[in-house]
């Protein structure tokens, strides 16, 4: 056990709703708090997994914000995607038993362990819990698709539009405004997600400010014309 760990509950989690099944009874619920291992506190830039590194467990992120990268073979690192409070990480591992990118916490973070073994086995007695994890991985694949799609075919200002969108939306889900956002992650890291340089996302954050779709302060972003972006989006998606 890490010098960080305590031992949690679901039961009085403010993220609950976020990342375990709705409408669990009593006795569900404290079958779930036993299945939760530990609380581990993650810092700034520090790993929580590696890649290659044997998977035993899945995490949900209580508090902070993480990103999954992964090194290209010329040694450069490829972020593959950015986690939030409420999300789970570390369904990469379940495929072949080792985790296939780093997970890197972008600030001061809290997490919840959940060994796999046991999901598994208390799947087979909680059915929503089975159908939970079905849905968070399918979760996954869907986002992984629209990765896809946007690195496939959209212009710089589409790509950023969408990620913009989507971050804000996934925030909104957890209480947060509509609008406005603090960017956990660096320009350059926005770009290596979205393929595209950090000289483009600088332009292109400029160019949605002169056209006053969004007020950017350092890592202060309000989006001030909401259409606009979605505009640019649905027409990348009417092209399909």
């Amino acid at each position: 056990m890490t010098p960080h760990a305590i031992k949690v509950a679901c039961s009085n989690c403010n993220m609950r709703e976020l990342c375990m099944p709705v409408g669990l009874s009593e006795p569900e619920l404290q079958r779930i708090d036993d299945l939760i291992g530990t609380r581990r506190k993650v810092k700034r830039n520090e790993t929580l997994f590696r890649n290659g590194e044997k998977f035993s467990s899945l995490y949900a992120i209580r508090t902070g914000f993480f990103k999954t990268c992964m090194a290209t073979e010329d040694g450069r690192d490829q972020v593959t995607g950015f986690q939030m409070a409420g999300e789970i990480m570390g369904l990469d591992g379940i495929v072949n038993d080792f985790h296939s990118c780093d997970a890197v916490a972008l600030e001061d973070a809290e997490v919840c362990v959940m060994p796999f073994d046991k999901i598994e086995e208390l799947s087979r007695e909680v059915t929503s819990l089975q159908h939970h994890v079905h849905k968070i991985m399918s979760r996954e694949i869907v986002r992984e698709h629209g990765v896809m799609l946007l690195l496939g075919s959209m212009r710089a200002e589409e790509r950023l539009a969408a990620f913009l969108l989507n971050l804000v939306q996934r925030l909104h889900a957890r209480g947060f405004s509509q609008s406005e956002l603090i960017l956990r992650m660096t320009r350059e890291e926005i770009g290596s997600y979205l393929g595209l340089k950090l000289e483009t996302v600088s332009r292109t954050f400029s160019k949605f400010v002169e056209e006053g779709t969004v007020e950017v302060k350092q890592r202060h972003v309000r989006i001030l014309d909401t259409a606009a972006l979605q505009q640019l989006v649905n027409n990348q998606q009417a092209c399909h």
